[in-house]
């Protein structure tokens, strides 16, 4: 079975005994994920971005329409 209390202590003496290893190492196993955060997070702007503008180009189609009918009964 995995021991986790074993592995932390491995982690910290190796940090102890060789730290510029230690962070290259998390700085190279960390950095994928934050430029896969980067991407989502830039995806999710343009999605936010696009339905805004779909939003108020729907408003502005039904204020149009409002007006028509408005012009009709007139």
């Amino acid at each position: 079975m995995f021991n986790i209390r074993a592995w932390a202590e491995y982690v910290v003496e190796w940090s102890a005994k060789d730290p510029y290893v230690f962070l290259m190492t998390v700085i190279l196993t960390l950095t994928p994920l934050y430029l896969a955060s980067a991407v989502l997070s830039w995806k999710l702007t343009k999605m936010t971005v696009a339905r805004e503008k779909e939003q108020k180009e729907k408003q502005k189609h039904q204020e149009n329409i409002a007006k028509a009918k408005l012009v009709k009964k007139d």
